[in-house]
Parts: structure tokens; C-alpha cells; sequence
């Protein structure tokens, strides 16, 4: 690969493939019915197929259509077992996989951002590269003094690829509306917009990292590389290994599995307190635990900007839903825009949607389960329930909307590693709101 197809027509033929594909591959099913081989052997076949030209249409774009398959990747765990392998182990790739760029594209962009002697800057370089993702590639090099680093290099056309999805995106903002009635969706897009467009500067990433590695300098359960150089499109940091979160979902063992997700979650909790920032980009390929047992984080081009950490107010809506008190929780849920003012929800309704998904926070220890997971997304998915219109009625807020992508993102990846820990205890501690004094009667 030396380029990211560019051109908005190549794109969007190539991403209307994916629904045509499918259809192509069921009318093929039926045709093997017909000829006598089983339902069960040609659905194994025709999900087997489907994740995998997935992975190789977003695989081949990049950009904002891999951003969106890195995003479903979490979401797996949501699945029925018996249809989720193909899908997972496609997704998976996604994480952290992708058709890399030829050497001379690699010593093109270094050249362009680093200068014509970019070479001095390092003793060694290995043209091949040790992973790839939705908007770049890293490659493993040992810096001037000694120090082995990651180099993490654009590809060429990112931005205009990255662009040119979210302008499609855009133009899909009616139906999107009639998904979610409720929501409005034009600003939410335009936030959106703007978070990821944010992603192409690496320098804006790399003041991000450095922010949250002095945060969390010294601390024993987290690990942020350091920064050592940046540029427009490269960007050099320390270099670090560990145990993929993917490796643990895969066949982690008990303790692994329990210690990555606490670790996860507080990591994402306390940020904003002690960095004035939240991670925004929750997959498993941005994790690892390394071989002391920290918590190692990559990746941050996308983050929250929180100053004053998490809003209090959700912590005050999570306690509400946790104590069933419905009136005060839709009243409240009206003031943030959660809910317009002129709906007619019922506060009984908002409860019985919103009730199940605080159950991690119900008791001192909770076991985040694909079966929790899928019970959840069955629930808020039936066409015929209470709870899918009650969810199609909702606003999602656009300052919230990096912490609402964290929250999902973030649980299913839990529920992917199946941890159970003490998830109440995390929140009493870092969420401001949740634990607060209830205010005097006057």
C-alpha cells in the first residue's frame, strides 16, 4: 500500500460494498440449500465471509470507515456467542491491523516531517512496521541515544480520507434522525467532526500524551510512554511492551482478566481529576498489561477536555438512577438535555430504560459477562419493547458525547475480558456527584 483511496466516490463504492456483499452471499446461501448442504454449515460460511471482507474493505480505507469498525470492534461482546466468532476475530484485526505502506512511502513522510537528515535522529530504524491503525503506523526504531522508541507515521491522504468520511457522514444525518427521533443529531455530528479532525495533528497528540504521562508519572498501576519527538504526521515515544488486552480477551486467565478490567476502569475514572483530560478512544488494541502488572495506555488523539473533571451532575444522575428515584432523575435529565422539555416521557419509563445499565454500581462487586452485555442489547433493541421507544425518545448531549463513547466503549471492552471487581468502589472514589451529601431541607 502507498495511499489511502482519496477520492469520495471510490470510498463510498467501496463502503456500499459491504451491504451488497452480504445480500450477494445470502442469495448464494439459499442456492446451497437448495443442493442440500445444511442451514447451520452455510450460516457458519456466509458470517465467516462477511467478517472478513469487513475487515478487508475498512481495513483498505482507513480513516474515519476503520475509525468506525475499531469502534463496533468493542461491541462484540453484545453479540450472540454462537454468530460472534467470525466477527470477533475480524474486528479483531481491526484493533490493531492493516495493509501498511511501502518502505519508500515510510521514508517519504519521515523526510517530509522530520527533514532530509531524519536519519541522524535515529541508530536504528526497521522499515517494516510493528502495528498499523485507522490513521497511521508504528514502526519500532532506537532513538540517537540509545532509548528504543515507537515511531508512529501518517498515512499519506489520511486527512483527506478522514474528511471525506465524515462529510459522508454528514449526509446521512436524516437517517440517523429517524434512528433516534429524539436526538439532536446535526450538533452531535458536528462534535464529532471536530474530535476527530483534531486526530490528524499528531503534534495535539502528543501534547495530550505528555499531559497525561506527567499525570501519572511514578504511578504503580498505570504506564504512559513518554513523548520523545513530534511532528505534523510523526510522532516518536518511548517504546514499551505488555500483553495485548486482545491476548487476554482471547484465553487471559482469572486474575488477568479481573485485574486488566479494574485497572481499565480506574484508569478511565480518575483521569480527568488528575490530568484535566479523558481518554476517548476505548478499544483493546490501545491497551496492555505490561509484565509489572500497570496498565499500559496508547493513543491519544482523541480525548475529552475536562478541567474540572468529570461532571458532577452525572455522578448526581447515576445516584438517582441507583436509588430508583425516578421523578428527580427525569427532572434532572431534562436540565442537562438528556431529555427535551417539551417530551412526554414518563419518569417510570426513563428508569426501566436507564435502571439496568447502572447495575454494575447496585453492589460492591460486579461481573461484567458477554451474557450481561447481550441482555442489555437485547433489551434496548427490541423493536417491540417500552424500552426501544423509550431510547429512540433520548437526547445525547454533544459535551457528553466523548464521556457516552468512553462509557460504552469501556464496558464492552469489560465485558470482553468477562472482570469482575469492584466497579462501586471505583466510582464512589473518582466520580464526583455520586457520593455526595444529599443538600439540606430549608
Amino acid at each position: 500500500m502507498t495511499d489511502i483511496p482519496r477520492r469520495a466516490a471510490h470510498r463510498t463504492a467501496k463502503l456500499a460494498s459491504l451491504p451488497l456483499g452480504v445480500a450477494g452471499r445470502v442469495a448464494a446461501g439459499w442456492g446451497k440449500r437448495l443442493s442440500g448442504r445444511s442451514a447451520d454449515e452455510i450460516n457458519a460460511e456466509l458470517s465467516a465471509r462477511t467478517a472478513e471482507q469487513l475487515f478487508a474493505v475498512l481495513g483498505q480505507l482507513k480513516g474515519g470507515a476503520m475509525k468506525f469498525g475499531q469502534a463496533l470492534s468493542v461491541f462484540e461482546a453484545a453479540v450472540p456467542d454462537e454468530m460472534a466468532e467470525p466477527y470477533r476475530e475480524a474486528l479483531t484485526k481491526l484493533q490493531s491491523a492493516a495493509p501498511p505502506m511501502s518502505a519508500d512511502s515510510v521514508r517519504r513522510v519521515l523526510e517530509q516531517q522530520l527533514g532530509r537528515t531524519w536519519r541522524d535522529r535515529f541508530a536504528e530504524f526497521d522499515d517494516v512496521p510493528a502495528a498499523a491503525a485507522s490513521i497511521g503506523q508504528v514502526h519500532r526504531a532506537v532513538w540517537h541515544d540509545g532509548r528504543d522508541v515507537a515511531v508512529k507515521l501518517q498515512y499519506p491522504g489520511a486527512g483527506e480520507a478522514l474528511r471525506s468520511d465524515l462529510r459522508q457522514l454528514s449526509r446521512f444525518s436524516r437517517l440517523f434522525q429517524s434512528l433516534a427521533p429524539g436526538a439532536e443529531i446535526k450538533p452531535l455530528l458536528a462534535e464529532l467532526q471536530d474530535r476527530m479532525v483534531e486526530e490528524l495533528d499528531y503534534r495535539t497528540e502528543a501534547d495530550n500524551q505528555r499531559t497525561f504521562a506527567a499525570a501519572f508519572d511514578g504511578d504503580e498501576h498505570v504506564l504512559i510512554p513518554k513523548v520523545v519527538a513530534s511532528a505534523p504526521q510523526v510522532m516518536v515515544t518511548e517504546w514499551v511492551e505488555g500483553t495485548p488486552f486482545s491476548a487476554i480477551i482471547a484465553d487471559g486467565d482469572r486474575r488477568q482478566r479481573d485485574e486488566a478490567g479494574r485497572k481499565l476502569a480506574e484508569f478511565h475514572f480518575s483521569a480527568p481529576e488528575r490530568s484535566g483530560l479523558l481518554h476517548a478512544d476505548p478499544h483493546p488494541g490501545n491497551f496492555l498489561l505490561a509484565p509489572d502488572g500497570r496498565l499500559i495506555v496508547l493513543d491519544f488523539g482523541a480525548v475529552a477536555r475536562l478541567p474540572d473533571g468529570l461532571p458532577a451532575d452525572m455522578g448526581r444522575m447515576l445516584r438517582l438512577a441507583v436509588e430508583d428515584r425516578a421523578e428527580e432523575l427525569l427532572e434532572m435529565l431534562r436540565a442537562e438535555r438528556f431529555v427535551h422539555t417539551d417530551s412526554e416521557l414518563r419518569a417510570e419509563d426513563v428508569l426501566a430504560y436507564l435502571g439496568p445499565f447502572v447495575d454494575p454500581v447496585r453492589e460492591p462487586r460486579f461481573h461484567f459477562s458477554r451474557s450481561w452485555m447481550q441482555r442489555q442489547a437485547e433489551r434496548v433493541g427490541d423493536l417491540r419493547s417500552p424500552d426501544f421507544r423509550t431510547g429512540r425518545a433520548l437526547n445525547l448531549p454533544p459535551d457528553y458525547l466523548l464521556i457516552h463513547r468512553v462509557t460504552l466503549g469501556a464496558t464492552g471492552i469489560l465485558c470482553q475480558l468477562d472482570a469482575e471487581f469492584e466497579a462501586q468502589e471505583i466510582i464512589i472514589r473518582w466520580q464526583p456527584g455520586f457520593a455526595d451529601p444529599e443538600p439540606a431541607a430549608d
